[in-house]
């Protein structure tokens, strides 16, 4: 039998549907985002019956087969309309259920098990088999096998209605919280990054880098670096960012003299960035606002200096590289930042400004977004690129497009929250973790790093958030806060109430409790308190603003941690996205990716251990300034390289100042090592041993 590839009136006929839908599916969220007209439910459903549609027209069940794969196709379209329809149903279905005790009737039955089928089969076609199957032992864990396991992960069971009706109507289930940021914040910023790149502004930003760093020396891999950030602001997502800006950046790279392998690693670490840049963040921002309750533009506030010191890292790898390779800054045309400012600059710098302008006078962020919107269509009218009808249709169906896989991923993800919300799983998780880690922070955060590189292997970033999140944020945050406890302790800094506390958790300690101690009688004390006890001194000493952002650097450590899927073997498709551009070895060029990526290690230390998020703007400044020559001592150190070459007795006492200059709290090791890294860096400077252009192979 024949292959066949669909037909060219099978395609026409398909783009025109997915145009048709995508732009329904637009203006639909930006009428109930703007004018917020229905309840939390119907906007869910609809959310995910507009995306069921769409993604059975985008994500279709065979390609090939000619007559057959013709006839599945069209069967298929069927099952994306049952899909959409049994989302509306139940959602309407909700009062009559109620009414009847909260009981389901046959058709509920029906339309329920078939909301919850097509919603695995659309996340195996969007992201693979390994979230569904999550799905799949989720659901079974709490109604099949969970009562006949042992020990602490044993759960009781629910009946298989009560199964149906909480994976549906579940705050935290298909149609639930998270749902809800998707509908919401996640969609509204997307549509607004559509618009953002039908306006030109990708041209604009790889201009505007080439501008900012073409003829420096290793220009070409600083252009990388600003325009990932840059596009990163409109995007957040790795893949996409490597795919978009890789294709321009890694041959100018590689023209410049950079190795292919070296060119391709930089773009995808850079890309993995724009999940970390203000203001869009992926949907990991909108997830966490959700999560702590910590108002979204707080979140964007404090990402700011954290992901410039991110990117700082990846450019420092570019400048010692060049530096080692003795490249030369590259001699050609380069137009203007003023002809470049003409060209677009209003295009991308007005929304921006116009969106972080809102979020800072306190309009909420999917508000922010609509006028944002609004705004890039104005603004491109004083460009050459201006916005008629036909483009912001076009900027209406790429937003639709490019929020499938997320739409799906987050409205799925929900079945398996509310199963670990559920059976109780987090908190089981938790004191599991700060056991294994004996409440060291710094051992929590190595076992929470590697389960998200196990996780990242099938997941993507925002459900390996989501699910680290629910289960190790909680144990994350108790270490944290009890960091501040015990320093409050051993000053004596403790208030009448917390005494009284103290006096009922451990009476006999009672004679030290306000006064001045060692640290190690603090920690003796505390591990003397009851856990039940615990939460109430967290409460009673520390002050609120403590509380809040030591939870926002629990789960900011975990997001940036969820991020190194992306560049660290065996799975790692953004570096695998830059390969494939660079024609380079997958496996060995994301090795390379994750020797870059190094930032995203570090600089969650840098949450766990200082002050970094939550700080006065004093301590803010200092822990980002002593960040920024700390992360480059050491990536002069893995390079073997700062201004000249450094043999390895000079690479380890570099090694040794980063750390030292990156020690927390201390003043004196940090100005130590500082002092330290200077000298060799002006003694490599002068000395001034730059090797001869080697070619790229």
């Amino acid at each position: 039998m024949s292959i066949e590839i669909i037909s060219p009136d099978e395609h026409r006929a398909r783009r025109t549907a997915v145009l048709a839908v995508g732009v329904v599916i637009s203006i639909l969220h930006i009428w109930f985002n703007t004018f917020g007209l229905l309840s939390n439910l119907w906007q869910n459903g609809l959310h995910y019956a507009g995306f069921a549609l769409l993604c059975v027209l985008v994500f279709p069940i065979t390609r090939r087969d000619g007559r057959a794969g013709q006839i599945f196709r069209t069967l298929d379209i069927g099952w994306g309309l049952l899909a959409a329809f049994s989302a509306v149903f139940m959602v309407a279905r909700e009062d009559a259920i109620y009414d009847n005790g909260v009981r389901l009737a046959t058709v509920d039955w029906i339309f329920a098990v078939i909301l919850i089928l097509t919603a695995i089969e659309l996340t195996r076609r969007t992201t693979g088999w390994i979230i569904p199957g999550i799905i799949v032992v989720a659901l079974t864990y709490v109604s099949v096998w969970g009562p006949h396991i042992p020990g602490v992960f044993k759960f009781a069971g629910l009946k298989p209605e009560t199964l149906l009706f909480r994976s549906v109507y579940g705050d935290d289930a298909l149609f639930g919280n998270i749902a809800l940021i998707s509908s919401s914040f996640v969609f509204m910023f997307i549509l607004f990054g559509a618009f953002l790149l039908r306006s030109g502004a990708g041209d604009f930003i790889i201009d505007l880098a080439r501008v900012l760093a073409g003829r420096t020396a290793g220009g070409p891999g600083l252009v990388a670096v600003i325009a990932s950030g840059l596009t990163g602001t409109i995007s957040g997502s790795a893949i996409a960012n490597t795919a978009s800006t890789g294709v321009i950046t890694i041959p100018l790279m590689i023209k410049a003299g950079f190795k292919p392998k070296f060119a391709a690693a930089v773009e995808a670490t850079a890309s993995t960035g724009g999940q970390l840049m203000p203001p869009i963040m992926g949907a990991g921002a909108f997830v966490m606002a959700s999560y702590t309750q910590i108002p979204y533009p707080t979140i964007v506030a404090v990402s700011f200096l954290p992901a410039i010191l991110y990117f700082a890292s990846v450019g420092f790898y570019v400048r010692t590289e060049a530096r080692k390779l003795g490249l030369q800054p590259v001699d050609e045309e380069t137009i203007s930042f003023g002809t470049v400012m003409k060209k677009g600059g209003l295009a991308f710098l007005i929304p921006i400004t116009v969106l972080i302008g809102m979020l800072v006078y306190g309009f909420t962020p999917t508000f922010a977004a609509g006028i944002s919107i609004l705004s890039v269509v104005v603004a491109s009218w004083f460009t050459r690129n201006r916005m008629g009808p036909r483009a912001i249709i076009e900027a209406l169906a790429l937003g639709a497009r490019n929020m499938i896989m997320t739409a799906i991923l987050l409205c799925s993800v929900g079945l398996i929250v509310n199963v670990i919300a559920t059976a109780g799983i987090g908190n089981t998780f938790s004191v599991m973790i700060s056991e294994w880690s004996g409440n060291s922070i710094f051992i929590a955060i190595v076992l929470v790093a590697l389960a998200s590189l196990i996780l990242g292997m099938g997941l993507p970033v925002t459900a390996a958030y989501i699910v680290l999140g629910t289960l190790s944020a909680p144990a994350l945050f108790n270490m944290i806060a009890d960091s501040h406890l015990l320093h409050a302790l051993a000053s004596g800094a403790i208030s009448e109430d917390a005494t009284a506390i103290f006096m009922l958790a451990v009476p006999d300690q009672m004679a030290l409790i306000g006064q001045p101690m060692a640290m190690e009688t603090a920690k003796q004390i505390m591990a003397a308190v009851p856990l039940e006890m615990a939460g109430i001194l967290r409460e009673q000493v520390l002050s609120p603003d403590v509380l809040t952002f030591s939870l926002l650097s629990a789960h900011m450590i975990i997001f940036w941690l969820s991020q190194d899927s992306n560049v660290t073997p065996p799975v790692c498709l953004a570096a695998f996205t830059g390969a494939a551009i660079a024609k380079t070895p997958p496996m060995s060029t994301g090795l390379e990716a994750w020797k870059i990526a190094k930032g995203l290690y570090i600089v969650p230390l840098l949450f766990a251990y200082t002050d970094f998020l939550g700080g006065s703007w004093t301590e803010v400044l200092t822990v980002f300034g002593f960040g920024l020559v700390g992360i480059y001592a050491l990536v002069g150190a893995m390079q073997g390289f700062l201004e000249g070459r450094l043999n390895w007795i000079l690479r380890v006492v570099v090694f040794a100042a980063g750390i030292a200059i990156l020690w927390p709290a201390n003043l004196l090791v940090d100005s130590t090592g500082l002092v330290v890294f200077v000298v060799i860096f002006f003694f490599t400077w002068k000395r001034g041993r730059v090797p001869t252009a080697v070619p790229a192979t």
